[in-house]
């Protein structure tokens, strides 16, 4: 194979920002079908990418015998119907994260995936920034030893508005668990380890109202997770969609500490800061990224890694064209599904939930 015919569902400002740019840019890929509800809206960006087939349902699609590959960019409740239907056909599948609504969902499509023998990937964002690839690289060089506390807080501001949208629909998405949680519990389980126990507080702090007008009971618009690792760390995971962030954009911070040393990062939409402190040292000193995590792309917009290095959709193509392995994939996504649901019950129940990941289980 020296290209990959792909196809894309969904048209959101996301698909035409990250997936279709950065598909387009890599040399492998052929992007040959696009599918959305608002026909004129995916006709629109067929033209822009110059996309030959134009389709508004999925199922068309798949069963079109053009496709080697699918990206699944869509809300939350749909990554799994259109998931399972590209896996029967035999496609790859990148899906969006998190990668489905339930843990039984998302266990039964990594197990679907591992039984056609196909390439899949969840997208978890924040794996392709050069800071997180960059911290991940420290800790597996020592930098801090083994770990014994790690906590990520990631607060964004677009919750306060009151607006229901898909995200907090409760038929639709998980809130803030879902879209700002999964990313936090995938950095986790990439930088320490499997999660095996959570107690969870999920909040609701602004009042929203459906299409009608009428008040509803949303999904959570912040969580606060306190986990357990696989190798006893302990661990703290805060996520809300609702902080008052002003001119950062955003407000997300992550410490490491270990037996050898200790990682801080932070990160607004303007300032970007690591610092370490190891060996005995009495000072944390800056820990600039390196050049080769940022390769040829702009450093003054990180997201243009995307379009440059093997990372997000390009990596996507990667791995078919080469049969490599890729990561993260359908397996790791369904153990962040598995912590997911474990805050759920722990809300529910009000308790410590054990969370049984793949590596786990007996």
């Amino acid at each position: 194979m020296n290209h990959v015919r792909v196809g894309i569902v969904g048209t959101s400002w996301w698909a035409d920002e990250m997936h279709l740019p950065n598909l387009r840019s890599h040399p492998g890929a052929r992007i040959t079908g696009i599918c959305g509800r608002n026909r004129e809206r995916a006709e629109a960006m067929a033209r822009k990418y110059a996309i030959p087939a134009v389709y508004s349902d999925y199922r068309e699609m798949i069963a079109s015998g053009g496709l080697d590959a699918l990206v699944v960019s869509t809300p939350d409740d749909l990554h799994y119907p259109i998931t399972m239907a590209a896996l029967e056909a035999g496609l790859h599948v990148l899906c969006e994260k998190p990668l489905a609504l339930k843990a039984d969902q998302a266990r039964e499509m990594a197990d679907k995936a591992a039984a056609k023998g196909v390439k899949t990937m969840v997208f978890f964002t924040l794996r392709g920034l050069p800071v997180h690839r960059y911290v991940k690289a420290l800790l597996d060089a020592g930098y801090i030893g083994r770990c014994y506390h790690c906590t990520i807080q990631h607060f964004i501001g677009y919750g306060r508005s009151g607006g229901l949208g898909w995200r907090f629909d409760p038929q639709r998405g998980l809130g803030a668990l879902g879209d700002l949680g999964s990313h936090a519990i995938d950095l986790a389980h990439w930088y320490v380890g499997p999660i095996v126990g959570v107690s969870a507080q999920l909040g609701r702090y602004v009042a929203r109202r459906d299409a009608d007008a009428q008040p509803v009971e949303a999904a959570w618009d912040a969580a606060l997770l306190s986990v357990r690792f696989a190798g006893g760390a302990q661990g703290v995971i805060q996520v809300s969609t609702v902080g008052h962030v002003g001119e950062r954009g955003i407000q997300h911070q992550i410490t490491l500490h270990g037996e050898k040393g200790t990682l801080e990062v932070g990160i607004s939409l303007n300032n970007l800061k690591i610092r370490g402190i190891r060996d005995g040292k009495s000072r944390f000193r800056g820990l600039p990224v390196p050049a080769r995590f940022w390769g040829a792309a702009d450093r003054s917009n990180p997201f243009s890694v995307f379009t440059y290095l093997s990372v997000g959709d390009r990596l996507f193509i990667d791995a078919i064209l080469n049969d490599q392995e890729i990561s993260p994939d359908f397996a790791e996504g369904a153990r962040v599904q598995e912590v997911i649901e474990a805050a759920i019950t722990s809300e529910r129940d009000q308790a410590w939930i054990s969370t049984f990941t793949s590596s786990h289980r007996t």
